[in-house]
């Protein structure tokens, strides 16, 4: 074993525990495209900030579902129709 494989591992291990806690605690995140505000930002010709579209990626809310927890649905999901 190489001395740099036991802190890789264990660096590893410790993102994927805190990534997946970080889904079990809060599931959602802001929306990438409109940074959480559900909706486009556009200035007047003055350079004041107006609301402008709804954003389409989440429909407005200004909210997503995370990777993570989307992946622990789809298993979860798959687990609990295989076994009925």
């Amino acid at each position: 074993m190489t001395p740099l494989l036991l802190p890789a591992i264990a660096t590893t291990l410790l993102v994927t525990l805190g990534y997946s806690a970080l889904c079990a605690a809060s599931p959602f995140g802001n929306c990438r495209k409109c940074a959480g505000l559900g909706f486009a930002l556009k200035t007047d010709r003055h350079g004041n900030p107006k609301r402008g579209k709804t954003c389409r990626r989440c429909k407005g809310a200004g909210k997503r579902i995370r990777i993570g927890r989307h992946l622990f649905n789809a298993a979860h999901r798959t687990w609990r129709n295989g076994t009925r």
